[in-house]
């Protein structure tokens, strides 16, 4: 039976808190320790654990505003490691792999699966998500909860019930649920919940007497589509168990390229600028090549620090057409460090740099100018290939161009980051 012929079911995972759970996979000591994980530089909360939460701590408050509290409840802060929860997630997708092949990673920390295929091999949908659940808790230490519906939507929704109400023991199918405890759960949770539903649109909902799941569910599909669009006369469908939304299994290539970062400290010299420049295009050019595409526009920005209102403010940026696309790192940082040398002044305290990559198209289609070197661009992409075969097995930045430094004294502040526990042979955890 193909997938089209089956009654859709689908399933969410989604990792509990998770940049939290990963760093307390590796420190035990810090569960039931309220915990906030940091963005760059330190400067602001990206993550909380729940008794983070539960203090009224709201998603993104700069940590200078917690440190009373912190000193108060004893809040532990971490500065992000990227690194870290990168590869826990492909742990995590590599497992759910097992479970079904119609998979969508939609973050970091959440995969739609396609189930109906797959059910027949447990005693029930729920039994399957509790093996999800186990299977993932104990191959990579991290709590997951799962919701199951006749639709995305649905197994959203169903994922968030599982996570906020404990008689679903983390695992909620809406597809098994007698339409009384349907209509319960979906009259008690508030229309801002289901996916797609933002603040705005919660309030013009509200407005109208959409209030709760329920109400969105029970509205006419006629009334949505003329007040907000065919988007959420989609969402109507949805949440009544007809599946619009098929899983997007192959991630269209990304159009654009961006890599920035703020500094640890600010900067005022051109060679530590052009340094940064250097790292944001050597990165930019990494996700360009994975996607096999090249860039044929290029733009180099800085800016000074807006939140010092006292000191100079610039935050100028330049546009560079190439006369061919290409992936080429040297090529590339070439034209972005001519680009920085026409909008540089000096005088300024900047905070942050970065490159933009555009007109992106796929390399094998890539259009040969009259006058093009085929040979050179045989060297470049052999160049390419050794040099990100070399990274990739042996770290990043082993080897790079020499415009990049090796200093990076602008590096962003990560004063307490958790070590590479599981990507650096030297940062391995210990066992005692």
């Amino acid at each position: 039976m193909g997938v089209a012929s089956r009654v859709a079911h689908f399933a969410l995972v989604d990792v509990n808190n998770f940049y939290v759970s990963c760093e307390r996979v590796f420190q035990p000591r810090l569960e039931r320790v309220p915990l906030v994980v940091l963005s760059n530089n330190d400067g602001c909360a990206v993550a909380r654990s729940s008794e983070v939460k539960a203090l009224g701590v709201k998603m993104a408050t700069p940590w200078f505003l917690l440190k009373d509290l912190a000193a108060q409840h004893g809040i532990q802060a971490l500065s992000s490691n990227y690194t870290l929860y990168g590869d826990m997630s492909e742990r995590v997708v590599s497992i759910l792999r097992d479970f079904s092949p119609d998979i969508e990673v939609y973050s970091i920390d959440e995969s739609f699966l396609r189930i109906d295929a797959v059910t027949h091999l447990y005693p029930s949908s729920l039994a399957m998500g509790e093996v999800i659940r186990s299977r993932i808790r104990q191959w990579t230490g991290l709590p997951v909860c799962v919701g199951m519906g006749a639709s995305k939507t649905l197994a959203k929704l169903a994922n968030h019930l599982a996570k906020k109400h404990p008689v679903f023991n983390g695992v909620c199918d809406l597809n098994v649920l007698s339409s009384p405890e349907l209509e319960h759960w979906l009259s008690i949770t508030e229309v801002g919940e289901v996916w797609g539903v933002g603040r705005q649109l919660t309030l013009r909902l509200q407005a109208m007497g959409i209030k709760t799941v329920w109400d969105l569910r029970c509205a006419s599909p006629k009334m949505l589509r003329a007040h907000f669009g065919v988007v959420m006369e989609r969402t109507g469908s949805e949440l009544n168990g007809i599946s619009c939304l098929e899983l997007e299994q192959i991630v269209p290539a990304k159009q654009q390229i961006i890599a920035s970062r703020s500094f640890g400290r600010a900067v005022i010299s051109l060679e530590e600028l052009e340094e940064s420049v250097a790292t944001h295009m050597a990165r930019a050019c990494e996700k360009l090549r994975t996607q096999s595409s090249v860039a044929a526009m290029i733009q180099v920005f800085v800016r000074t620090n807006h939140f010092k209102p006292s000191e100079p403010q610039y935050s100028p940026s330049i546009a560079i057409g190439l006369v061919e696309a290409c992936d080429d790192t040297l090529v590339l940082t070439d034209a972005a460090l001519s680009g920085l040398g026409r909008i540089f002044k000096a005088g300024y305290r900047y905070k942050k740099a970065g490159v933009v990559l555009s007109g992106i198209s796929e390399k094998a289609q890539q259009q040969s100018s009259l006058f093009d070197d085929r040979s050179w661009n045989h060297k470049s992409a052999e160049l390419m290939k050794v040099m990100d075969a070399l990274n990739t097995r042996f770290g990043k930045k082993t080897v790079h161009s020499a415009a990049m430094g090796s200093t990076m004294g602008w590096a962003m502040r990560s004063e307490n980051r958790s070590p590479h526990y599981t990507t650096c042979w030297d940062e391995l955890p210990f066992v005692r």
